[in-house]
Protein backbone atom coordinates (compact mmCIF):
# COMPACT_ATOMS: atom_id res chain seq x y z
CA UNK A 1 0.00 0.00 0.00
CA UNK A 2 1.23 3.48 -0.79
CA UNK A 3 1.15 6.24 1.76
CA UNK A 4 -1.90 8.45 1.20
CA UNK A 5 -1.37 12.20 1.05
CA UNK A 6 -3.79 14.99 1.77
CA UNK A 7 -3.82 17.29 -1.25
CA UNK A 8 -2.81 20.89 -1.03
CA UNK A 9 -5.10 23.80 -1.80
CA UNK A 10 -3.99 23.54 -5.42
CA UNK A 11 -6.81 22.51 -7.75
CA UNK A 12 -4.28 20.87 -10.08
CA UNK A 13 -2.92 18.70 -7.27
CA UNK A 14 -6.40 17.61 -6.19
CA UNK A 15 -7.34 16.82 -9.80
CA UNK A 16 -4.15 14.81 -10.27
CA UNK A 17 -4.80 12.68 -7.20
CA UNK A 18 -8.38 11.95 -8.25
CA UNK A 19 -7.22 11.00 -11.74
CA UNK A 20 -4.60 8.68 -10.26
CA UNK A 21 -7.36 7.04 -8.24
CA UNK A 22 -9.48 6.55 -11.38
CA UNK A 23 -6.49 5.03 -13.17
CA UNK A 24 -5.95 2.68 -10.24
CA UNK A 25 -9.53 1.42 -10.59
CA UNK A 26 -8.71 0.74 -14.25
CA UNK A 27 -5.98 -1.72 -13.20
CA UNK A 28 -8.70 -4.09 -12.01
CA UNK A 29 -11.70 -3.00 -14.06
CA UNK A 30 -11.83 -3.23 -17.86
CA UNK A 31 -13.96 -0.65 -19.64
CA UNK A 32 -16.95 0.86 -17.80
CA UNK A 33 -15.22 4.25 -17.78
CA UNK A 34 -18.55 6.04 -17.56
CA UNK A 35 -19.59 4.06 -14.48
CA UNK A 36 -16.27 4.75 -12.74
CA UNK A 37 -16.45 8.44 -13.64
CA UNK A 38 -19.96 8.65 -12.17
CA UNK A 39 -18.85 6.92 -8.97
CA UNK A 40 -16.04 9.47 -8.57
CA UNK A 41 -18.56 12.28 -9.17
CA UNK A 42 -20.46 10.85 -6.20
CA UNK A 43 -17.30 11.13 -4.10
CA UNK A 44 -16.69 14.71 -5.21
CA UNK A 45 -20.23 15.86 -4.46
CA UNK A 46 -21.19 13.64 -1.53
CA UNK A 47 -24.14 12.42 -3.60
CA UNK A 48 -25.36 8.83 -3.49
CA UNK A 49 -25.26 6.77 -6.70
CA UNK A 50 -27.68 4.11 -7.98
CA UNK A 51 -26.21 1.63 -10.48
CA UNK A 52 -28.70 -0.30 -12.59
CA UNK A 53 -27.64 -3.20 -14.78
CA UNK A 54 -27.93 -6.94 -15.26
CA UNK A 55 -25.75 -9.24 -13.13
CA UNK A 56 -22.12 -9.71 -14.13
CA UNK A 57 -21.26 -6.18 -15.27
CA UNK A 58 -18.77 -5.50 -12.43
CA UNK A 59 -20.99 -3.09 -10.48
CA UNK A 60 -20.06 -4.59 -7.13
CA UNK A 61 -16.41 -4.95 -8.15
CA UNK A 62 -16.23 -1.27 -9.12
CA UNK A 63 -17.61 -0.10 -5.78
CA UNK A 64 -15.40 -2.43 -3.76
CA UNK A 65 -12.31 -1.37 -5.73
CA UNK A 66 -13.13 2.30 -5.20
CA UNK A 67 -13.37 1.71 -1.46
CA UNK A 68 -9.98 -0.04 -1.44
CA UNK A 69 -8.15 2.84 -3.12
CA UNK A 70 -9.63 5.39 -0.72
CA UNK A 71 -8.35 3.61 2.40
CA UNK A 72 -11.74 4.21 4.04
CA UNK A 73 -14.13 2.02 5.99
CA UNK A 74 -16.37 -0.06 3.74
CA UNK A 75 -19.52 -2.11 4.32
CA UNK A 76 -21.49 -4.30 1.97
CA UNK A 77 -25.16 -4.92 2.75
CA UNK A 78 -26.83 -7.66 0.72
CA UNK A 79 -30.50 -6.71 0.75
CA UNK A 80 -33.09 -9.47 1.06
CA UNK A 81 -36.86 -9.39 1.70
CA UNK A 82 -36.41 -10.62 5.29
CA UNK A 83 -33.92 -7.89 6.24
CA UNK A 84 -34.81 -5.77 9.29
CA UNK A 85 -33.91 -2.11 9.96
CA UNK A 86 -31.76 -3.23 12.91
CA UNK A 87 -29.68 -5.34 10.50
CA UNK A 88 -28.72 -2.12 8.70
CA UNK A 89 -28.56 0.66 11.28
CA UNK A 90 -27.95 -1.33 14.47
CA UNK A 91 -29.86 -1.84 17.70
CA UNK A 92 -29.64 -1.80 21.50
CA UNK A 93 -28.14 -4.91 23.06
CA UNK A 94 -27.96 -5.97 26.70
CA UNK A 95 -24.46 -6.42 28.12
CA UNK A 96 -24.49 -9.21 30.71
CA UNK A 97 -21.25 -7.96 32.30
CA UNK A 98 -22.35 -4.38 32.92
CA UNK A 99 -26.07 -5.22 33.20
CA UNK A 100 -26.77 -2.27 30.91
CA UNK A 101 -28.05 -1.72 27.40
CA UNK A 102 -25.58 -0.43 24.83
CA UNK A 103 -25.64 0.47 21.17
CA UNK A 104 -24.42 -2.04 18.62
CA UNK A 105 -23.90 -0.05 15.42
CA UNK A 106 -24.85 -1.64 12.12
CA UNK A 107 -22.99 -1.79 8.81
CA UNK A 108 -24.39 1.60 7.75
CA UNK A 109 -21.65 3.17 9.93
CA UNK A 110 -18.98 3.23 7.21
CA UNK A 111 -17.54 5.80 4.83
CA UNK A 112 -18.69 3.83 1.77
CA UNK A 113 -21.72 1.56 1.92
CA UNK A 114 -22.50 -0.83 -0.91
CA UNK A 115 -26.25 -1.46 -0.90
CA UNK A 116 -26.41 -4.54 -3.11
CA UNK A 117 -29.76 -5.18 -4.81
CA UNK A 118 -31.36 -2.35 -2.89
CA UNK A 119 -34.76 -2.97 -4.49
CA UNK A 120 -35.05 -6.19 -2.48
CA UNK A 121 -35.30 -4.20 0.77
CA UNK A 122 -38.77 -4.06 2.38
CA UNK A 123 -40.42 -0.73 3.18
CA UNK A 124 -39.19 -0.47 6.80
CA UNK A 125 -35.57 -0.99 5.76
CA UNK A 126 -35.92 1.53 2.94
CA UNK A 127 -37.32 4.05 5.44
CA UNK A 128 -34.32 3.57 7.77
CA UNK A 129 -31.94 3.89 4.85
CA UNK A 130 -33.68 7.07 3.68
CA UNK A 131 -32.87 8.88 6.95
CA UNK A 132 -29.23 7.82 6.69
CA UNK A 133 -28.95 9.01 3.09
CA UNK A 134 -30.65 12.34 3.65
CA UNK A 135 -29.66 13.34 7.18
CA UNK A 136 -26.29 11.58 7.43
CA UNK A 137 -27.45 10.17 10.75
CA UNK A 138 -29.50 7.26 12.10
CA UNK A 139 -31.88 6.98 15.02
CA UNK A 140 -31.58 4.05 17.43
CA UNK A 141 -34.01 3.91 20.36
CA UNK A 142 -34.77 7.62 20.07
CA UNK A 143 -31.14 8.75 19.96
CA UNK A 144 -29.50 10.11 16.80
CA UNK A 145 -26.00 9.00 15.86
CA UNK A 146 -23.97 10.82 13.16
CA UNK A 147 -22.48 8.82 10.33
CA UNK A 148 -18.81 9.07 9.28
CA UNK A 149 -17.70 11.84 6.93
CA UNK A 150 -17.50 11.39 4.03
CA UNK A 151 -20.51 9.06 3.83
CA UNK A 152 -21.64 7.60 0.53
CA UNK A 153 -24.25 5.01 -0.42
CA UNK A 154 -23.51 3.24 -3.70
CA UNK A 155 -26.50 1.06 -4.51
CA UNK A 156 -27.11 -1.54 -7.21
CA UNK A 157 -30.31 -2.96 -8.61
CA UNK A 158 -31.19 -5.58 -11.20
CA UNK A 159 -33.70 -4.31 -13.80
CA UNK A 160 -34.73 -7.72 -15.15
CA UNK A 161 -35.94 -9.36 -11.95
CA UNK A 162 -39.24 -8.58 -10.24
CA UNK A 163 -39.88 -11.54 -7.93
CA UNK A 164 -39.13 -10.65 -4.32
CA UNK A 165 -38.40 -7.00 -5.10
CA UNK A 166 -39.86 -3.75 -3.80
CA UNK A 167 -39.68 -0.82 -6.24
CA UNK A 168 -37.97 2.14 -4.61
CA UNK A 169 -40.42 4.95 -3.72
CA UNK A 170 -40.00 8.24 -5.56
CA UNK A 171 -38.86 9.97 -2.35
CA UNK A 172 -35.94 7.57 -1.99
CA UNK A 173 -35.03 7.62 -5.67
CA UNK A 174 -34.83 11.41 -5.43
CA UNK A 175 -32.11 11.08 -2.76
CA UNK A 176 -29.76 9.54 -5.31
CA UNK A 177 -27.68 12.17 -7.07
CA UNK A 178 -27.31 9.95 -10.15
CA UNK A 179 -28.93 6.85 -11.57
CA UNK A 180 -26.39 5.23 -13.86
CA UNK A 181 -27.34 2.61 -16.42
CA UNK A 182 -24.54 0.06 -16.75
CA UNK A 183 -24.39 -1.61 -20.16
CA UNK A 184 -22.54 -4.59 -21.65
CA UNK A 185 -18.85 -4.12 -22.58
CA UNK A 186 -17.67 -4.01 -26.18
CA UNK A 187 -16.27 -7.17 -27.79
CA UNK A 188 -12.65 -6.07 -27.27
CA UNK A 189 -13.35 -5.10 -23.66
CA UNK A 190 -14.96 -8.49 -23.03
CA UNK A 191 -11.89 -10.17 -24.51
CA UNK A 192 -9.64 -8.12 -22.21
CA UNK A 193 -11.84 -9.07 -19.24
CA UNK A 194 -11.45 -12.73 -20.10
CA UNK A 195 -7.67 -12.49 -20.35
CA UNK A 196 -7.30 -10.42 -17.20
CA UNK A 197 -9.74 -12.18 -14.90
CA UNK A 198 -9.61 -15.83 -15.99
CA UNK A 199 -6.55 -16.50 -13.85
CA UNK A 200 -8.67 -16.31 -10.72
CA UNK A 201 -6.16 -14.26 -8.73
CA UNK A 202 -7.42 -10.83 -7.55
CA UNK A 203 -5.55 -7.88 -9.03
CA UNK A 204 -4.08 -5.76 -6.19
CA UNK A 205 -4.67 -2.01 -6.02
CA UNK A 206 -3.04 0.68 -3.88
CA UNK A 207 -4.74 2.99 -1.42
CA UNK A 208 -4.07 6.44 -2.87
CA UNK A 209 -6.59 8.62 -1.04
CA UNK A 210 -7.80 9.25 2.48
CA UNK A 211 -11.22 10.58 3.59
CA UNK A 212 -9.47 13.90 4.30
CA UNK A 213 -8.20 14.01 0.72
CA UNK A 214 -11.72 13.41 -0.59
CA UNK A 215 -13.12 16.25 1.51
CA UNK A 216 -10.36 18.56 0.21
CA UNK A 217 -11.14 17.57 -3.39
CA UNK A 218 -14.81 18.34 -2.74
CA UNK A 219 -13.86 21.87 -1.72
CA UNK A 220 -11.98 22.28 -5.00
CA UNK A 221 -14.90 20.89 -7.03
CA UNK A 222 -17.36 23.26 -5.34
CA UNK A 223 -15.17 26.17 -6.45
CA UNK A 224 -15.54 25.35 -10.16
CA UNK A 225 -17.11 28.37 -11.86
CA UNK A 226 -20.70 28.08 -13.09
CA UNK A 227 -21.61 30.99 -15.38
CA UNK A 228 -25.00 32.67 -14.70
CA UNK A 229 -26.04 31.80 -18.26
CA UNK A 230 -25.45 28.14 -17.46
CA UNK A 231 -27.52 28.51 -14.30
CA UNK A 232 -30.39 29.67 -16.51
CA UNK A 233 -29.69 26.77 -18.86
CA UNK A 234 -29.95 24.23 -16.03
CA UNK A 235 -33.21 25.74 -14.81
CA UNK A 236 -34.65 25.71 -18.35
CA UNK A 237 -33.68 22.05 -18.83
CA UNK A 238 -35.29 20.92 -15.59
CA UNK A 239 -38.41 23.03 -16.08
CA UNK A 240 -38.65 21.66 -19.62
CA UNK A 241 -39.32 18.20 -18.19
CA UNK A 242 -42.27 19.64 -16.25
CA UNK A 243 -43.72 21.85 -19.00
CA UNK A 244 -42.56 20.42 -22.33
CA UNK A 245 -45.14 22.50 -24.23
CA UNK A 246 -43.36 25.68 -23.07
CA UNK A 247 -40.24 24.67 -25.03
CA UNK A 248 -42.10 23.59 -28.15
CA UNK A 249 -42.57 19.92 -27.21
CA UNK A 250 -46.34 19.79 -26.83
CA UNK A 251 -46.33 16.17 -28.04
CA UNK A 252 -44.46 15.15 -24.88
CA UNK A 253 -47.03 16.64 -22.48
CA UNK A 254 -49.32 13.54 -22.44
CA UNK A 255 -46.30 11.33 -21.74
CA UNK A 256 -44.98 13.05 -18.59
CA UNK A 257 -46.97 12.79 -15.37
CA UNK A 258 -44.40 14.58 -13.19
CA UNK A 259 -41.21 16.31 -14.26
CA UNK A 260 -37.97 16.73 -12.32
CA UNK A 261 -38.07 18.72 -9.08
CA UNK A 262 -35.85 21.65 -8.05
CA UNK A 263 -33.61 19.10 -6.35
CA UNK A 264 -32.70 17.98 -9.87
CA UNK A 265 -31.51 21.52 -10.64
CA UNK A 266 -29.23 21.47 -7.60
CA UNK A 267 -27.95 17.99 -8.47
CA UNK A 268 -27.30 18.99 -12.09
CA UNK A 269 -25.23 21.99 -10.99
CA UNK A 270 -23.22 19.92 -8.47
CA UNK A 271 -22.59 17.05 -10.88
CA UNK A 272 -21.62 19.41 -13.71
CA UNK A 273 -19.04 21.11 -11.50
CA UNK A 274 -17.62 17.74 -10.47
CA UNK A 275 -17.46 16.57 -14.09
CA UNK A 276 -15.64 19.74 -15.15
CA UNK A 277 -13.22 19.27 -12.23
CA UNK A 278 -12.53 15.68 -13.30
CA UNK A 279 -11.78 16.87 -16.82
CA UNK A 280 -9.26 19.41 -15.55
CA UNK A 281 -11.28 22.60 -16.00
CA UNK A 282 -12.01 25.37 -13.50
CA UNK A 283 -15.29 26.20 -15.22
CA UNK A 284 -18.39 24.36 -16.46
CA UNK A 285 -19.28 24.25 -20.15
CA UNK A 286 -22.67 23.32 -21.67
CA UNK A 287 -21.31 19.92 -22.75
CA UNK A 288 -20.75 19.01 -19.09
CA UNK A 289 -24.39 19.70 -18.30
CA UNK A 290 -25.63 17.81 -21.35
CA UNK A 291 -23.41 14.81 -20.59
CA UNK A 292 -24.58 14.41 -17.00
CA UNK A 293 -28.26 15.42 -17.47
CA UNK A 294 -29.57 11.88 -18.23
CA UNK A 295 -27.96 10.42 -15.08
CA UNK A 296 -29.33 13.26 -12.94
CA UNK A 297 -32.90 13.26 -14.26
CA UNK A 298 -33.79 9.76 -15.49
CA UNK A 299 -35.02 8.67 -12.04
CA UNK A 300 -36.74 11.97 -11.28
CA UNK A 301 -39.27 11.93 -14.13
CA UNK A 302 -42.53 9.98 -13.76
CA UNK A 303 -44.11 8.85 -17.02
CA UNK A 304 -47.79 8.27 -17.77
CA UNK A 305 -49.36 4.94 -18.69
CA UNK A 306 -49.54 6.25 -22.25
CA UNK A 307 -45.75 6.61 -22.35
CA UNK A 308 -45.27 3.10 -21.01
CA UNK A 309 -47.68 1.73 -23.60
CA UNK A 310 -45.65 3.40 -26.33
CA UNK A 311 -42.32 2.17 -24.86
CA UNK A 312 -41.16 5.75 -24.25
CA UNK A 313 -38.40 6.01 -21.65
CA UNK A 314 -37.27 8.88 -19.46
CA UNK A 315 -34.02 8.94 -21.44
CA UNK A 316 -36.08 9.63 -24.57
CA UNK A 317 -37.80 12.55 -22.81
CA UNK A 318 -34.49 13.99 -21.57
CA UNK A 319 -32.89 13.75 -25.02
CA UNK A 320 -35.83 15.64 -26.56
CA UNK A 321 -35.68 18.34 -23.89
CA UNK A 322 -31.89 18.80 -24.23
CA UNK A 323 -32.28 19.13 -28.01
CA UNK A 324 -35.11 21.65 -27.65
CA UNK A 325 -33.59 24.02 -25.05
CA UNK A 326 -31.24 26.58 -26.59
CA UNK A 327 -27.61 26.07 -25.64
CA UNK A 328 -25.98 29.28 -24.31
Amino acid sequence: MTTAKVPTASGEEATRMIREAVAEVGRRLVGQELMVERLVIGLLTGGHILLEGVPGLAKTLAVRTLAEIIHASFSRIQFTPDLLPADVIGTMVFDMKTQEFGVKKGPIFAHIVLADEINRAPAKVQSALLEAMQERQVSISGTSYPLPSPFLVLATQNPIESEGTYPLPEAQLDRFLLKVRVDYPSRQEEKDILVRMSGGEPIPVDALLTPAAILQARQEARGVHLDPRLVDYIVDLVRGTRSPAAIGLADLAPLVAYGASPRASIALAQASRALAFLRGRAFVIPEDIQAIAPDVMRHRIVLTFEAEAEDVTTDHIIAKVVAAVRTP
